[in-house]
C-alpha cells in the first residue's frame, strides 16, 4: 500500500529544497551583475552577497547529497 501523506512530504521538500538551491544560484548570479556596474556605490557588498549566496547554494546541494547518500548515515 502506497503511503500518499508521506510522499506528499517527500514530493514537497523536493520542490521546496530545489527552489532554495535555485533561488539562492540565481540571487547570487544577479548580484554577482550587479557588483561589477560601476555605478553602483556598494559593489563590494554586493561581491559579499553574492559569495555568500553562492555559499547556500552549494551548502544545500552538499545537504541533499547527504540526504541522498545512505553511506554518510553509519
Amino acid at each position: 500500500m502506497i503511503d500518499w501523506a508521506a510522499f506528499l512530504v517527500v514530493a514537497l521538500a523536493t520542490v521546496i529544497g530545489a527552489g532554495c538551491i535555485v533561488l539562492f544560484f540565481a540571487l547570487g548570479v544577479r548580484l554577482g551583475a550587479e557588483s561589477e556596474d560601476p555605478r553602483r556605490g556598494a559593489r563590494g557588498a554586493l561581491a559579499l552577497a553574492s559569495r555568500v549566496c553562492y555559499a547556500l547554494s552549494g551548502a544545500a546541494v552538499l545537504f541533499g547529497v547527504y540526504l541522498i547518500v545512505p553511506y554518510f548515515h553509519h
